[in-house]
C-alpha cells in the first residue's frame, strides 16, 4: 500500500488511485506519474520505488497473461482427433478449430476429395498434422477401417467426433424405407460404430463427442420427421455410452447446433432467422469452439449430456 512508504500528497494520492485500477490502465498511468515524481524533488525519492513496485507487477502480470494465452492457445497439442464428415461445413470447422488447438487431425470424407485434400494441405502448410480418409459413413466397415488407420499412422486416439450426418426430407405419410434406412445407417449407426471403435483404440480420459441437432427437441419443419427421430436417437445413445466408458473416465457428449451458416443452410436462412431469438444463425467458428471447448482437460466432469448451441431456438 502507498501509505506504507513515508511522503504524502497529489502524487501518492495518484498512485493509490493507480494501484485500485485494472492492470492494463495500470501500464498506461505509470509513465506519466514517474515523469511528475521525477520533477518533484522532494517527493521522488520516496515515491520511485512505488513506482519500480508497480511497473514490476505489471511486467509480472504480462507475462502471466502471455503465458495463459500460449497454454490455452495450444491446448490440444499432442493429442490425436478424428472427425468424421470433416471436409465441409460444420465439419471443415471442427477440423480446422482442433488442428489450430495443436491436435493431430485425421479426417473421413465421402465425396468431397479435393476439398478434402485442399484441407489438409492447408493444415499442414500452417504446420499441423492432417490426414484424409476417404470413408463412407452408411458402411460400418469404412467406419472401422478409419479409425484402425488413425491408430496405426497417427497413434491412439483421445478425441473422436462423429460429425457425418445427413437429411432426406419427406413427409411422414410417403417416406420410403430404402431412404429411411440410410438415414439410420449414416445417422445412427455410424455413431454407435464410431464409438464402439474409437473406445477400443482410445486411451483413458479420451473425448467422444457427437454431433447432433436442436431437431431432436424442436422439430419445427414438415419433412424432417425422420431426420429428427435420428437426431434424437442420438441423445440416448450418449447417455447409455457415458455411464459404459465412465471407468476409463472418457466422456462422452452430444453437441446440438441449431440452424448454422453453411453453404447448404444459405438458401434458408432468411426464413428461419426469423425463429431464432438472437436473430442471427450460428456460425461454424462457434460450434466449432463448443466442440473444441468438450475436448480440452478442462471438461473431465461433462459427460452424458446433450448440449444446444441455437441462439435460443428452442427457448
Amino acid at each position: 500500500m502507498i501509505s506504507a512508504f513515508p511522503g504524502s500528497g497529489k502524487i501518492a494520492a495518484r498512485y493509490r488511485e493507480i494501484l485500485e485500477r485494472k492492470p492494463i490502465a495500470v501500464a498506461h498511468a505509470v509513465e506519466p506519474c514517474r515523469r511528475k515524481a521525477i520533477h518533484s524533488r522532494q517527493e521522488s525519492d520516496n515515491l520511485n520505488p512505488i513506482l519500480d513496485n508497480i511497473i514490476h507487477n505489471v511486467r509480472l502480470h504480462s507475462t502471466w497473461r502471455m503465458e495463459m494465452t500460449e497454454k490455452h492457445g495450444r491446448s490440444l497439442a499432442g493429442k490425436v482427433a478424428l472427425v468424421t464428415g470433416g471436409s465441409r461445413g460444420i465439419g471443415e470447422g471442427i477440423v480446422r478449430r482442433l488442428a489450430s488447438d495443436g491436435a493431430a487431425l485425421a479426417f473421413t470424407y465421402s465425396s468431397s476429395e479435393e476439398k478434402a485434400k485442399r484441407l489438409a494441405s492447408e493444415i499442414e502448410a500452417a504446420g499441423g498434422k492432417a490426414l484424409p480418409i476417404k470413408a463412407d459413413s452408411a458402411s460400418a466397415e469404412d467406419v472401422r477401417a478409419a479409425v484402425d488407420q488413425v491408430a496405426r499412422e497417427l497413434g491412439e486416439l483421445d478425441i473422436f467426433v462423429n460429425n457425418a450426418g445427413i437429411m432426406i426430407r419427406g413427409t411422414i405419410d410417403s417416406y420410403s424405407l430404402e431412404d429411411f434406412d440410410r438415414m439410420l445407417a449414416i445417422n445412427v449407426r455410424a455413431a454407435f460404430v464410431g464409438i464402439q471403435a474409437a473406445s477400443e483404440h482410445m486411451k483413458g480420459g479420451g473425448r467422444i463427442i457427437l454431433i447432433g441437432s436442436n431437431t431432436a427437441v424442436r422439430t419445427a419443419f414438415p419433412g424432417a420427421s425422420v431426420y429428427s427421430m435420428t437426431k434424437a436417437a442420438l441423445t440416448g445413445l450418449v447417455r447409455g455410452a457415458a455411464i459404459d466408458l465412465a471407468p476409463r473416465a472418457i466422456t462422452v457428449n452430444n453437441v446440438q447446433p441449431g440452424p448454422t451458416a453453411t453453404d447448404m443452410s444459405a438458401p434458408h436462412a432468411e426464413a428461419v432467422k426469423t425463429l431464432i431469438p438472437l436473430g442471427r444463425m450460428a456460425d461454424v467458428s462457434e460450434i466449432a469452439g463448443f466442440v473444441s471447448y468438450l475436448a480440452s482437460n478442462e471438461t473431465g466432469f461433462i459427460t452424458g449430456a446433450s448440449l444446444t448451441i441455437d441462439g435460443g431456438y428452442i427457448a
